[in-house]
């Protein structure tokens, strides 16, 4: 089965991708990608696609619309090499936040990649905690929607914290249905940060919703981009008498000064996944961040999807019904 698949690597996920191969035992498909002096990007698969099935593994982060067009341009040139189907695994769906009209004369940008990937002759999309659950409906082909929350919440249990300490802290409400899923694997309860945000990247926390005080708490959240409304949600825990703070996050995003946000702030531990490829300069910078891998739940997928079996038995090992 698998010597029909081949997986490629475009250059956000380069890392990723080769420990997918590893897991499934299977070789790095090989391809060229290519940036010209003018900004052109030619992709090139340098071996046979005919018939085959194709996963294509980016990222769509920084620079986020070179990756989204280096993810467009492979799809158009694994449909013309006649590929049996196309499926492209995209850990982080860039442009998610645009996920609806805030106010008059805004675009639905996820809406606009969803037809883009479509358009371009992908098959299927796998993706990993999409900001809005919603944008799965933007898309007329399969897409699965996975998550890093019961990977995340065995490395949790893996700290031996006593159930009676600790309590799961969503960021915002609309974060309570993924704090929800943490604090059921940790047996845990749950608080909310009630805040609001004046404009993007800015946060005013206001006040927490449940009993922190003398806790240990772990904030659950899908994106740390400038670790501003993160920082600031800390705080206003620490503030409410919390005892430790960890951090749980799908998309490490890192823009700006986050790193040195988090190094100066009250959070003990940032766990993230390596949806997005950490550059060695942050690595360097920090000390409060550890990486857990994707890699191996992303191969049981493919094995899933080659195998024509349910996805959702990539999370058997986590030993956590997500359906439930």
């Amino acid at each position: 089965m698998l010597k029909e698949t081949v997986v490629f690597a475009l250059t956000s996920s380069t890392n990723l991708a080769s420990a997918i191969c590893e897991a499934l035992q299977i070789p790095l498909g090989k391809i060229k990608v290519e940036h010209f002096a003018d900004g052109e990007i030619l992709v090139e698969p340098q071996e046979s696609v005919r018939g085959r099935s194709v996963f294509i593994v980016q990222s769509t982060c920084t620079p986020v619309t070179e990756h989204l067009m280096e993810v467009l341009v492979c799809i158009d040139a694994c449909k013309r090499a006649s590929a049996g189907e196309i499926n492209v695994i995209m850990p982080y769906f860039g442009y998610a936040r645009q996920d609806r009209k805030a106010k008059p004369r805004q675009p639905i940008t996820s809406k606009l990649v969803a037809n883009l990937l479509q358009v371009a002759g992908a098959n299927r999309v796998v993706t990993f905690d999409l900001h809005a659950a919603q944008i799965q409906g933007y898309f007329d082909i399969p897409i699965d929607d996975l998550t890093a929350v019961p990977m995340l919440g065995e490395y949790f249990k893996s700290l031996h914290i006593p159930n009676e300490d600790l309590v799961v802290v969503s960021p915002d409400h609309g974060g309570v249905t993924r704090a929800r899923r943490l604090a059921d694997i940790l047996d845990a309860p749950i608080a909310i940060i009630d805040k609001r945000r004046p404009k993007p990247n800015m946060v005013e926390a206001q006040n927490v919703i449940g009993d922190v005080e003398g806790k240990t708490c772990i904030v659950i959240d899908d994106i740390c981009d400038t670790a501003g409304s993160l920082v600031a949600g800390c705080q206003i825990l620490k503030d409410r008498g919390a005892k430790e703070i960890y951090t749980g996050i799908t998309h490490g995003i890192f823009s700006r000064d986050a790193i040195e946000k988090i190094e100066h702030s009250p959070i003990k531990e940032m766990v993230i996944s390596d949806t997005i490829p950490m550059d060695e300069d942050k690595k360097a910078r920090s000390t409060k961040v550890r990486i857990i891998s994707i890699s191996n739940m992303l191969a049981k997928t493919i094995l899933a999807i080659r195998g024509h079996e349910p996805v959702s038995r990539v999370y058997e090992d986590y030993h956590f019904d997500m359906f439930k």
